[in-house]
């Protein structure tokens, strides 16, 4: 009977990595099981084809092939732990970005894009639904901690794009601040920003 994924643990004196993927490789991402197959490599560590096909609730033969095509794309590898069909596939990094400005203009690329941002998405709204069916067993300081807000700034293209790199500065200090506490958990961090005014779409200039 195969094991789950085993659980990855975080080394505190490695540095957090990542990967920018061009317009080729999101054409590769773009996919339902790839995408499900990086994600969960990333939050169990590494695993088998067999473990995780088990996880995502389809074949061994459909995840090595699909695993194979992430390996292509340098987002997963084999460990070189395991053997035969046994093999063990860990997450190359730890996170990936992609721009729209890389990919403009080729349909294709373009297309991938869109569908992998809806895809975060519902993987966004499945995982914290999730949260809200467990959260009352849950201490009342964990509960006051954690939740949703939102809020409006009016700001240009580069005001916005600051703000995005500030936010991602403060998650960076925080990456492992509760290293070794028995009472600290893994805290899912999400950033969208979108414009409000969709039907004042600014005229002119390059597309981005």
């Amino acid at each position: 009977m195969p094991t789950p994924p085993r659980r990855h643990e975080a080394d505190p004196d490695r540095e957090y990595t990542g990967i920018r993927l061009d317009a080729a490789a999101l054409k590769v991402l773009a996919h339902p099981l790839r995408s499900r197959l990086l994600s969960t490599l990333r939050r169990g560590g590494p695993a088998t084809a067999t473990d995780l096909a088990t996880t995502l609730g389809t074949n061994s033969g459909a995840t090595s092939y699909h695993l194979r095509r992430l390996e292509a794309i340098g987002l997963v590898a084999d460990t070189g732990e395991g053997e035969g069909k046994r093999r063990l596939w860990r997450a190359s990094t730890e996170s990936h970005s992609y721009w729209a400005s890389d990919v403009a203009g080729d349909e294709d690329a373009e297309t991938a894009l869109n569908w992998l941002s809806r895809d975060y998405i519902r993987h966004l709204t499945e995982q914290y639904e999730k949260w809200l069916d467990v959260e009352e067993g849950w201490p009342v300081a964990w509960r006051d901690a954690v939740g949703l807000s939102d809020s409006y700034v009016i700001a240009t293209p580069e005001q916005v794009d600051e703000l995005r790199r500030e936010l991602s500065e403060v998650v960076s200090r925080y990456r492992r601040v509760g290293q070794g506490n028995p009472e600290a958990r893994r805290v899912a961090t999400y950033s969208v920003l979108y414009p409000l005014d969709l039907d004042r779409a600014p005229t002119g200039g390059e597309r981005r």
